[in-house]
């Protein structure tokens, strides 16, 4: 077994990481930046991951005095993110805090955005081009794509087949976790990677359970999955219920909403890597605000995880990290 990582009883990662502390904004002493108005767009308004962040970042609103509005799309796509993008600017809030359904397609409109005067930070997912970018506040997603690898090594006693179901390419923080992933299964030579089953920005549920169905016909002997995202857990969980596989097939899940956890209880899911949601939105939004305020900001925000089992999931250090459908 390998050592030096969070097991199954573990609980936080690293801590949080921050890098690159500047100064950013103009220093307005206007009422604009003293009741700064903040618009958060995440990712899908349909994922208790977003849901969560959101309530972060209204609370740290209400701390610092600034209007928070939490919109977002019911899919993660940039066909429908774009039009909420293009409202919120036309209303000119100070800042705007997003999670870029794609890191090229939403570099443009923010990037105009920007040179509006309106301020951009990142949460969660971020943009190719950071240029204009005040603050990118996101989970170290190569780290816990490293975790989940590790885990699952683990849960499959370091040998048989393997595949990751999900993963947009072009969203960064899948792009992330399957890099982190693949570097660190590597290291565990009785452990066949068969590769990645890659979703569809509006595939869902339907779309992971059909490519777990097709991964578990095309390799009948696979030992483990590792789902990248809620969609990619509740469809994973879906086909192997159907398949009878239950237990049979160890799984770990990225995020940890309701649905997950209930997975978790039952046994379809022996582990979940969960961000912290609500961290994220909160450091999103005190970027923003300082942005606004021309204080100084950190470019770049990196958080930790935590590696929830059935074993520590009444330990109320760990619970506290489960996402919830709203505030």
């Amino acid at each position: 077994m390998k050592t030096g990582h969070v097991t199954l009883r573990g609980a936080a990662l690293a801590t949080v990481i921050v890098l690159g502390a500047t100064a950013c904004g103009s220093g307005d002493d206007s009422s604009s930046t003293a009741n700064p108005k903040v618009t958060v767009i995440l990712g899908t308004a349909s994922d208790s991951f977003y849901n969560t962040l959101g309530c972060g970042a209204k609370a740290e609103g209400k701390k610092l005095g600034a209007t928070v509005d939490v919109q977002g799309a019911t899919t993660f796509d940039p066909a429908t993110q774009t039009p909420i993008l293009t409202s919120t600017v036309a209303k000119k809030p100070n800042a705007i805090v997003i999670a870029p359904t794609d890191s090229k397609a939403l570099g443009t409109p923010l990037k105009q955005a920007a040179e509006a005067g309106i301020k951009i930070v990142t949460a969660d997912t971020g943009l190719d081009d950071t240029s204009f970018v005040s603050s990118a506040v996101s989970s170290n997603n190569v780290e816990g794509g490293a975790e989940a690898a590790r885990t699952l090594a683990e849960l499959v006693g370091e040998k048989g087949k393997i595949v990751i179901i999900g993963g947009t390419p072009g969203v960064t923080t899948a792009d992330q976790r399957i890099k982190g992933f693949e570097t660190e299964i590597k290291k565990y030579p009785d452990i066949t990677f068969v590769g990645v089953q890659p979703s569809t920005p509006s595939g869902g549920v339907v779309e992971a359970a059909r490519l777990t169905a097709a991964s578990l016909s095309k390799d009948p002997d696979l030992a483990g999955i590792f789902s990248i995202s809620t969609p990619a857990s509740d469809g994973a969980n879906n086909a192997i219920k159907d398949a009878g596989k239950v237990g049979k097939i160890k799984v770990v899940g990225f995020d940890a909403g309701p649905a997950q956890v209930e997975q978790l209880k039952k046994g379809t899911v022996q582990a979940l890597i969960a961000q912290k949601a609500e961290e994220i939105g909160a450091q999103a939004v005190q970027q923003a605000v300082n942005a606004i305020q021309g204080k100084k900001v950190t470019k770049s925000i990196g958080t930790s995880f935590v590696s929830i089992t059935a074993a520590n999931l009444g330990d109320a250090n760990v619970s506290k990290y489960v996402y919830r459908s709203t505030c």
